[in-house]
């Protein structure tokens, strides 16, 4: 039988390392796109033209929160595998659309559910859960697969229903349906409104003269942070089982968005000295005095989500999967790749010039 695996948000960060992925094990490719009236495909465009004729990769506009477009698609594509990556998955903005979130995050998922479930055929089905929803309480550190829920975002409640509904369809229909506990995984192909690429292009136009400093909200704020190619690889394995499970996939360590940002200024010879304290915080230039960082409240949360850490020896044991990149790794990643495109060297090159 031909791999033929289907990617919903194939356009997003994990989706195009999905398809690559993917594509070097020889799979049949099709990603679910929506249309823009601007190109949204900047992350595939290589895949898109791919200069190999036996690459097998295609694209199709649909959205999932249309049942006859899934209904269709499933009937025409006949997927072995189906990757559920896309989502409304910004935190913060979840709280602005709050409607929105739950229709294209939560109820999107029945949707394409029961488009496999009609269909029938022999589909293996992966769901993209979060950390986001344990909440993050200290208590419950590291969270694991027994950890108890607690969202608090409607980003996070609209993950908690595809969960749940993603284990329903496998408990009563006998379903292979899997539920990857994703924590945070970044890249250079991370969003420009995510926090860690937030502060890495910011440091890089800093240094380019075209940014005064970097705001940033809650700095106490600890994640388990790993990189998106470690975790596409995960995804993969979980459908490669025998029998369907849920699985958490994290680096089992924990930093703060201040660490994060201490880690890139080093990539490029900084050392950031901090002052005050909460919303009063600031980090200047240990040398030049220069101020780098502060805190704005607006970008604080409605609801913070203070403490994130993760517990993957399921994954480890079962899977036998464990993270490549550890985390001076993905932040020199994730900084070499901005000062590139801003700066136009990497961060070896800009130390070696100062």
């Amino acid at each position: 039988m031909n791999n033929v695996a289907l990617i919903t948000g194939i356009n997003g960060q994990d989706g195009s390392y999905l398809a690559e992925f993917l594509l070097e094990k020889g799979y049949e490719v099709h990603g679910l796109v929506r249309r823009h009236s601007i190109s949204v495909t900047s992350r595939i465009d290589h895949l898109i033209h791919s200069p190999y004729n036996n690459v097998k990769f295609f694209l199709h506009y649909a959205d999932t929160t249309d049942s006859s477009g899934l209904m269709r698609l499933m009937a025409e594509i006949k997927p072995t595998e189906v990757y559920n990556l896309a989502a409304q998955s910004h935190v913060g903005i979840s709280f602005e659309v709050p409607e929105y979130t739950a229709d294209a995050t939560g109820m999107s998922t029945l949707k394409l559910l029961e488009a496999i479930r009609i269909n029938g055929g022999p589909c293996r089905f992966y769901q993209a859960s979060t950390s986001e929803l344990f909440g993050g309480l200290p208590e419950t550190a590291p969270q694991s697969e027994k950890t108890p829920f607690y969202p608090k975002s409607p980003y996070g409640v609209a993950k908690l229903y595809s969960y749940w509904i993603t284990v329903n369809y496998r408990e009563s229909y006998n379903m292979f349906t899997c539920n990857g506990i994703l924590f945070n995984h970044e890249s250079p192909r991370r969003g420009e409104n995510f926090v860690t690429r937030k502060i890495t292009l910011a440091i890089a136009n800093i240094l380019a003269g075209k940014q005064e400093k970097l705001s940033l909200g809650n700095m106490n704020a600890k994640r388990d942070w790993g990189f998106a190619g470690d975790y596409v690889e995960g995804m993969w394995l979980m459908l490669q089982q025998d029998k369907p499970g849920d699985y958490v996939l994290s680096t089992n360590e924990t930093h703060t968005v201040r660490e994060f940002v201490e880690a890139a200024f080093q990539e490029v010879g900084i050392t950031v000295r901090w002052e005050g304290t909460g919303v009063n915080e600031k980090g200047y230039d240990s040398q030049t005095g220069r101020l780098l960082v502060d805190v704005n409240p607006e970008f604080y949360r409605p609801a913070e989500v203070e403490f994130l850490w993760g517990d993957c020896s399921k994954a480890e044991k079962e899977l036998n999967w464990k993270r490549k990149v550890d985390f001076k790794g993905l932040v020199a990643m994730m900084m070499d790749a901005d000062m590139q495109a801003v700066v136009g060297v990497g961060c070896e090159e800009f130390k070696n010039r100062k």
